[in-house]
């Protein structure tokens, strides 16, 4: 029952993780590891079983306390960009979620530590990860403007929700020539950043706008 569920059947099947990635590929997704990585993780199990039939649209889709599953195409877009420079051994992750993107990092990186700061969803990712046998996700609950500085330096930093700046407390935990890629700004004004560190300074790129929920401190 359980390989069944993962698997997957009609709109949740591997024919349709297919056509997925087939337009990803058309939309300007390059990186093969990418491609592949979002080929063979079953995005339907990481929303509700009502939702499952729409979890291979390119849309967001909600997984509860106000949070949303990025749409695929951003899923895509955003580790792309991470993994631009040449691949990454130590990546932590800003927003937990689901476990969606965690769960395709854990396909690129070794070592995948993630944070969040809602328990319950937290705790979801969890059984997730243990029901895929990803054993090289760390997970964390706490408040995900703090990062995980016991943990740091990290060859990357992916954020899946936008503060109106960035954080110090994560510039801090990159290591150099490491690379942060966090969206910024208010509703209807945020941009995709891409932040390298450099003996200098860290350098900042805009990739695209896009629309996230936001990065709120505490944890619950």
């Amino acid at each position: 029952m359980m390989k069944a569920r993962l698997k997957g059947i009609g709109m949740t099947s591997q024919r349709t993780r297919n056509r997925l990635v087939q337009r990803l590929a058309g939309e300007g997704i390059r990186n093969q590891a990418v491609l592949d990585a979002m080929r063979e993780i079953p995005r339907h199990i990481f929303v509700d079983e009502a939702l499952a039939s729409r979890a291979y649209e390119d849309t967001a889709l909600p997984i509860g306390f106000g949070q949303t599953l990025s749409q695929p195409y951003i899923v895509a877009r955003m580790t792309e960009a991470l993994l631009r420079d040449g691949p990454l051994r130590r990546v932590l992750e800003i927003g937990t979620g689901s476990g969606y993107q965690a769960a395709i990092l854990a396909c690129l990186v070794p070592e995948v530590y993630t944070v969040e700061r809602i328990g319950s969803l937290s705790r979801r990712a969890r059984r997730r990860f243990r029901e895929l046998g990803i054993g090289n996700v760390r997970l964390r609950h706490c408040d995900g403007k703090m990062g995980w500085p016991e943990q740091a330096p990290f060859d990357g930093i992916i954020a899946t929700a936008a503060p109106h700046q960035i954080p110090q407390s994560l510039l801090e935990q990159l290591a150099l020539d490491g690379r942060l890629i966090i969206p910024v700004g208010g509703e209807g004004l945020q941009k995709l950043l891409l932040i390298t560190r450099t003996h200098e300074a860290y350098e900042q790129e805009i990739l695209e706008p896009v629309s996230f929920v936001p990065m709120l401190a505490g944890d619950s």
